[in-house]
């Protein structure tokens, strides 16, 4: 009996795991089990999708009819349905024979709405989140969105904005999104604070980072707002501003942003530790290919010993080599340097070896993330294709010319292993950056009174890398309407080629210098040729006619008795000519380190009404005396020479100089001039030279940008043509027409505005022709804002 009750009681407890291992068919937890039953379905049944087909469910099921199937499988159904973003609910249960997949469709955005938002408009938001009307809505692509409006508020320093998502249900599975955004007021970078540095100021580092601090003209800038890849970026800058200034053991300790919601500002500290300052010792190159010649390598080095060590200079040796080597034949050459450092005598001598290096290919170079820049403008900044050999130096160079280029926030270049153990994928990765710019310039000077311009340009014009600028300006005594182009790889090579057309009109001065109405109409076309490094060949051809009228009458003699100075006429200027032009120049809007040097010809005569040569030669040296102040020198000389071919130079295409060459004297008030009438006639020579010295001015904080200048200028202009002077009749008398040296002294008020360089200077000149016209106050400036 107790046997049979038994048996009853195991076969009762079998019929119940019967009913539920079908469905369940989990494996048994702490009895070492599998999977003890698997069961299958004759169909597959959904119910409660309305938008997507039932077919399209039963596709995403890893169930099939006539299969067996567990609950590892309704688990990996139940996953994959939501992972699709189409549901907000899925249940699989069975019913018989059938398995029943019941759904409940996530609704559909009828519209995206954006309320609060003053700093950022509709179209800019609309294109920062990824959720689009008649798209499905899901809770995750809700809180990516909102992530995403966040961080772009914090990046233009709204660190305290809010957004809150608002799902508005309009029936029948629809709904409107509506994102709620509180901005708050802005966030600003309070303190820039610098510890451990000893060799440059506060202020001098200042210069060199991007963040600033917020100040009185903070609202004309963004460069105050706190950015996370900004500060890492402001990092980097002050890595390479020590290491290109001898300080090798240069590192940075710390750099911390502490945020203070009082007064909803960062305060920013640079923790940095400068080490010593080095100068380079023995420079030499090591190589283990006998065919290379280390001492004619050695010529190509931008390293000398004596000179402050300079990392740039050890990069720029590292490509020159390099680019050297491959030209020879050698592929895939490795340069490296070595470093041996001298602490004693704080030295660094710097051995470059030079190997066969792997044998790598880059198999393929994938351009990442850019959604206007045009793929080929990315790979043509790239010494190197895909099939070519790798070579690591070129992929680094590459990278610095996208960044320079200015058309990315973000650049970042990296390798990865190809397809076989000597193939190389490079990846590229960029996040482009607006490159348009719609400005209005406004300015004044003693010599052509306010100046107000309205410009637009692009320098990545369609996403093709190439420069459009148009622009008008209108002056108290000018007109003039301006369309340039430049496309910087022409034939897809390393050459630049452009083209200018403008109209600019002048009206009467009513002055000695200008005493009639003029309007010039033309046009250029114009190609960079680089020659080296720094150095680049332009050749340019300029056509334009020169309409002169309304000459003041006395200045022209209609009656043919006096002297004729001017004449009305319309000529056609036709010139072609060249510059060679060499630039190592810092910054472009305030220099501190470089030159800039130039020579150029022009020869006006391929047809049209007027021949002459032209030759003109300029050059700038530019030094940070004393780092630590501020300091910096500028030394700067210039001269020219104009002659006319086969007929007489006229009057007005001599050189004028005045206080925009030579402080201190009125607006091309130096030069020959007719004593009778005092126009001025100008020279077929100048020359001229300045001296000056540039400082913070002390007591003003540096956050207004006033700085002072003491300056020396000297220069002349002479020998104006006697052809031209017999021409124009009897009466003209020439004074002021010797190589008489003209010489000033001055100190000058700088201000690094919101809108440019402003600058005033008091000169006293102290020496002079009696013929010239002096000025002792001048001001100019004026830029884009």
């Amino acid at each position: 009996m107790r046997a049979t009750k038994n048996w009853t009681k195991v076969v009762g407890l079998s019929v119940a795991l019967g009913g539920v291992m079908p469905l369940v068919g989990a494996d048994l937890p702490g009895l070492g089990m599998e999977k003890a039953y698997a069961d299958v379905v004759s169909r597959i049944t959904v119910a409660g999708s309305t938008r997507v087909e039932p077919e399209t469910v039963i596709s995403y099921l890893t169930i099939k009819p006539g299969q067996n199937f567990g609950a590892a499988d309704v688990d990996e159904s139940i996953k994959t349905l939501f992972a699709t973003g189409l549901f907000s609910d899925v249940r699989i249960s069975r019913s018989g024979s059938t398995l029943v997949v019941t759904v409940v469709e996530n609704p559909v955005i009828t519209r995206i709405a954006f309320e609060g938002n003053d700093r950022h408009d509709d179209a800019v938001l609309g294109a920062t989140v990824e959720l689009q009307p008649r798209s499905v809505l899901t809770e995750a692509k809700v809180q990516s969105d909102t992530q995403r409006i966040l961080e772009l508020y914090r990046r233009t320093g709204r660190y305290n904005a809010t957004v809150e998502p608002q799902v508005i249900d309009l029936g029948q599975n629809r709904v409107d999104l509506v994102f709620q955004i509180n901005e708050g007021p802005r966030t600003e970078v309070n303190r820039i604070n610098f510890v451990g540095n000893q060799a440059f100021s506060d202020g001098r580092l200042g210069d060199v980072i991007q963040t600033k601090e917020s100040g009185i003209l903070g609202w004309l800038r963004s460069t105050d707002n706190y950015d996370p890849d900004r500060l890492n970026a402001d990092q980097e800058l002050l890595r390479r501003f020590y290491y290109s200034r001898g300080y090798a053991d240069f590192r940075i300790i710390s750099a911390v942003a502490d945020f203070d919601r009082e007064q909803n500002a960062f305060f920013i500290t640079f923790t940095v530790e400068e080490g010593e300052q080095y100068t380079f010792g023995d420079i030499n190159v090591e190589t283990t290919l006998s065919e290379l010649d280390p001492e004619a390598l050695r010529g190509l080095a931008s390293t000398q010993p004596g000179d402050v060590y300079n990392a740039t200079a050890v990069e720029k040796t590292l490509e020159d080599i390099t680019v050297a080597v491959a030209a020879r034949g050698y592929a895939f050459v490795q340069v490296r340097p070595r470093g041996d450092r001298d602490y004693a005598n704080r030295r660094i001598s710097v051995t470059y070896f030079i190997d066969e290096g792997t044998r790598a290919y880059v198999e393929r170079i994938n351009v990442i993330g850019n959604t206007r820049t045009r793929d080929y403008v990315i790979r043509r900044e790239f010494d190197l294709a895909e099939g070519d050999a790798y070579n690591q130096v070129l992929i680094e160079k590459a990278e610095r010319r996208l960044r320079n280029l200015g058309y990315f926030k973000t650049v970042r270049v990296f390798s990865e292993p190809g397809s076989s153990p000597d193939r190389v994928i490079v990846n590229v990765q960029v996040e482009d950056q607006a490159t348009g710019e719609v400005s209005v310039g406004a300015g004044y000077s003693t010599s052509n009174g306010f100046i107000a311009e309205l410009s637009l340009s692009e320098k990545n014009f369609l996403g093709r890398g190439q420069y459009v600028r148009a622009a008008v300006g209108r002056g108290e005594e000018a007109e003039t309407y301006e369309l340039s182009f430049t496309e910087p790889y022409f034939l897809d090579r390393r050459l630049s080629a452009g083209f200018d057309l403008y109209r600019r009109s002048y009206d009467e001065g009513g002055d000695e210098v200008h005493p009639y109405q003029e309007t010039l109409t033309g046009g250029a076309l114009r190609f960079g040729i680089p020659v080296a490094e720094n150095t680049t060949l332009g050749l340019k051809y300029s056509i334009y006619s020169q309409e002169i009228f309304d000459i003041d009458d006395a200045f022209t003699d209609e009656d043919g008795i006096g002297p004729n100075l001017i004449d009305e006429e319309e000529a056609i200027v036709s010139s072609i000519g060249y510059t060679l032009t060499y630039d190592t120049i810092d910054s472009r809007l305030f220099p501190r380190d470089g030159i800039y040097a130039q020579f150029g010809q022009e020869f006006a005569g391929v047809g049209g009404d007027v021949q002459f040569i032209r030759t003109t030669v300029k050059a700038d040296y530019y030094k940070e005396l004393v780092p630590d102040w501020g300091l910096i020198g500028r030394v700067g000389v210039k001269a020219g020479h104009i002659m006319g071919l086969g007929q007489d130079l006229r009057f007005i295409d001599h050189f004028r100089l005045g206080g925009e060459t030579i402080r201190g004297f009125a607006s091309e008030g130096i030069g020959p001039r007719d004593d009778t009438s005092g126009y001025l006639l100008g020279g077929q020579f100048y020359a001229a030279a300045t001296a000056e010295t540039v400082f913070p001015l002390p007591v003003i904080p540096k956050e207004f940008g006033f700085y002072g200048s003491l300056f020396a200028d000297a220069g002349t202009v002479w020998d104006v043509d006697q052809d031209s002077v017999d021409d124009a009749g009897a009466g003209i008398n020439v004074v002021g027409d010797d190589p008489t040296l003209r010489a000033s002294v001055g100190l000058g008020l700088l201000w690094q505005s919101p809108f440019g360089l402003l600058r005033a200077d008091f000169a006293l000149p102290v020496s002079k022709d009696d013929a010239d016209e002096t000025q002792i106050f001048r001001f100019s400036g004026g830029t884009k804002f």
